[in-house]
C-alpha cells in the first residue's frame, strides 16, 4: 500500500518525519481545543526523514491577541481617525477574513477545504543543522523549521490559501495584491487557480527586473503581473511623475492593488503580511514546531526568524510565546531586520499608513514613515517600512529583542548553510540563518549548549542572480540615510502623536 495518512476527516496528509507502528494515534495539540488525529493505516510504512515524529496538520490557528496582557491599539479610519469598525474595511476584505482581523477568540478553526490543500505540503520538516555545527564547532544544537516544500517555495501560502478560500465562498471573482521578491504574489496566484479566481499583482520594480521568474511563475498560474510604480493607477502615476526611475517599494504597490479594489465592486484586496488576520494563518508553523520539539525531547532557547511585514516570524514565534507567557517555557525571541530597512530598531512606534499613498488604515506600528523608500537590496520580502502591529506591540511589551544585520554578512551565512545543509535559501531568511550563526559561534566562545530554533521560510532558487552577485563579489551592503529617515517620519500624520 502506498505511504498514506489520513486526517479523522478523511483528509490526506503528505507522510513526512517519522516511523510509526500500525493504528497509533498521535497526540492532541492541547485540552479544550478541536483537534484532528492522524492514523497510520495497516500495512503503511512512513519514510523517516531527519526526525522521529510526524505532527498533525493543526486543525485551528492561534490568536495571541487573547493572551496578551495588554491588548493592540486599535486601528483608526484615515479620514475620521476614529477606530476602525468592520464596515470600513467592507470594500477591501470578505467578511470572515475582516471578522479574523478584529477577533479577540484564542483558536479559529480551519477550513477542511483549506486543510486538505494544507495536505499538499503540510506538515513541515523540522531539521537539525548537524552539518553547520559542526562547520562553526559549536556546542549548540541547531535546528530549523523548513518551509520552503510548498509549491510556491515558501511560507506564503499558510494564509494565500485561506485568503483565497474565503474570497471564493462570498462569491468574489477577482483579487488583487502586491509583492516584493514575488514569494506572497505566486502564492496568491496559485491559491486562486485553485478557487477559480482571477489574480492581478503588481510587483515591486526592484524584483520585478532581479527576479523574473517570479513573473513567470505567476503567469503560469493564470495572473497579471504589472511592475510598481505603474501607469495604470493614478497613485501609480503620481510617483512615476515624480521620479520615473523609481525601484518602487511594498508601500507603493500596496497603495496600487488597494486603489484596484476600491474602485472595482468585483474586487478585493489580499495581504501576504502586516496584518493580525495574516499572522493568524502562519500560526500553523510554530503549532507544528512545538508539537516535534516536544517529541525530539527539546526545548528552544533562542528562536530567530526575519522580519519585513513579520508574518513567517510571528507564524513561528507566537505559538512559542503563548507558552512563555503560561511559564512554560522561556526562549530569548529575536527578529531580524536588514540593515537597510529597520523599522523595529530605528523606526519609531506611531500611528502610519501601511501604503504610501495614505489609503489603508491607520495602524499603531514600528515605521520608518509610509513614504519611506528602502534600497533595492536582495530581500524584496524586507522592503516594508512598517512591522506588523501585533509584533510591534509584543516589541514594545517586551517579550521579544530585534537586530538589523547587512546584507552580505546574511549572504556568507546562506552560503555556509548551503554548502553544509544542502537547501539554497531566499534572501529572507539569509537574515535568520545570519543571527543563528553569531549565536553559535557565541555558545562556542561560553561552551553553552543552546538549542537555536530558526525560521527557515523559503527557499532561493528564483534568486540565483542574488547569490552570483554575491560570488562574484559585487554585493554591496546598502544602508539607510538618517536624513531620508527623519523626513519620512516627519510626515507620519501628526495626530498619531
Amino acid at each position: 500500500m502506498a505511504n498514506t495518512m489520513f486526517l479523522s476527516s478523511s483528509v490526506k496528509v503528505k507522510p513526512l518525519l517519522s516511523s510509526i507502528g500500525d493504528d497509533q494515534w498521535l497526540s492532541h495539540f492541547a485540552p479544550n481545543r478541536r483537534t484532528c488525529h492522524l492514523k497510520v493505516l495497516s500495512n503503511s510504512r512512513v519514510v523517516p526523514i531527519r526526525s522521529a515524529y510526524t505532527p498533525e496538520i493543526p486543525c485551528q490557528w492561534y490568536n495571541l491577541i487573547a493572551d496578551l496582557p495588554i491588548k493592540p491599539p486599535p486601528p483608526l479610519n484615515p479620514k475620521t481617525f476614529e477606530p476602525l469598525q468592520p464596515q470600513d474595511l467592507s470594500h477591501l476584505f470578505p467578511d470572515e477574513i475582516i471578522k479574523q482581523e478584529g477577533t479577540n477568540e484564542r483558536f479559529i478553526d480551519i477550513p477542511e477545504e483549506v486543510i486538505d490543500v494544507y495536505g499538499l505540503w503540510r506538515p513541515t520538516p523540522l531539521i537539525r543543522a548537524k552539518r553547520l555545527e559542526k562547520l562553526l564547532d559549536t556546542p549548540a544544537r541547531i535546528y530549523y523549521k523548513y518551509e520552503g516544500g510548498s509549491p510556491a517555495g515558501s511560507h506564503k501560502p499558510n494564509t494565500a490559501v485561506p485568503q483565497a478560500w474565503y474570497n471564493a465562498q462570498q462569491g468574489v471573482k477577482n483579487v488583487v495584491t502586491e509583492t516584493g521578491a514575488g514569494q506572497w504574489g505566486s502564492s496568491l496566484a496559485f491559491a486562486s487557480s485553485l478557487f477559480g479566481l482571477n489574480c492581478e499583482v503588481w510587483q515591486v520594480r526592484a524584483s520585478y527586473d532581479q527576479k523574473p521568474y517570479r513573473k513567470l511563475m505567476m503567469q503560469t498560474w493564470g495572473a497579471k503581473v504589472h511592475p510598481s510604480p505603474s501607469n495604470i493607477t493614478e497613485s501609480g502615476r503620481r510617483i512615476l511623475e515624480q521620479d520615473p526611475s523609481s525601484p518602487g517599494s511594498l508601500g507603493i504597490a500596496i497603495s496600487e492593488a488597494v486603489e484596484m479594489a476600491a474602485k472595482n465592486p468585483d474586487t478585493k484586496y489580499c495581504l501576504g503580511s502586516v496584518l493580525n488576520h495574516v499572522l493568524l494563518h502562519q500560526t500553523v508553523i510554530g503549532e507544528e514546531c512545538i508539537k516535534q520539539m516536544e517529541a525530539i525531547g527539546e526545548t528552544p532557547d533562542v528562536i530567530i526568524g526575519c522580519t519585513g511585514g513579520g508574518s513567517n516570524f510571528g507564524g513561528l514565534a507566537f505559538p512559542f510565546i503563548r507558552e512563555k507567557l503560561s511559564g512554560k517555557i522561556n526562549p530569548v525571541i529575536r527578529a531580524v531586520e536588514p540593515s537597510a530597512c529597520p523599522s523595529l530598531t530605528k523606526g519609531v512606534y506611531a500611528y502610519d499608513y501601511g501604503d504610501t499613498a495614505g489609503m489603508t488604515p491607520l495602524m499603531k506600528m514600528h515605521t520608518l514613515g509610509h513614504d519611506f523608500v528602502p534600497d533595492p537590496i536582495h530581500a524584496g520580502g524586507l522592503r516594508y517600512h512598517g512591522m506588523a502591529p501585533l509584533i510591534s506591540h509584543v516589541y514594545e511589551l517586551g517579550f521579544m529583542e530585534a537586530i538589523a544585520i547587512a546584507q552580505t554578512e546574511c549572504f556568507a551565512g546562506a552560503i555556509q548553510f548551503a554548502r553544509c545543509e544542502g537547501i539554497i535559501p531566499a534572501p529572507e531568511p539569509t537574515h535568520a540563518i545570519a543571527a543563528a550563526i553569531r549565536e553559535a559561534l557565541h555558545c562556542k566562545e561560553t561552551g553553552e549548549s543552546k538549542v537555536i530554533l530558526m525560521a527557515m521560510c523559503g527557499h532561493g532558487h528564483f534568486d540565483l542572480p542574488a547569490y552570483d552577485n554575491y560570488l562574484k563579489g559585487n554585493l554591496v551592503d546598502l544602508s539607510f540615510s538618517e536624513e531620508k529617515i527623519k523626513a519620512s517620519i516627519a510626515n507620519i500624520p501628526q495626530s498619531s502623536a
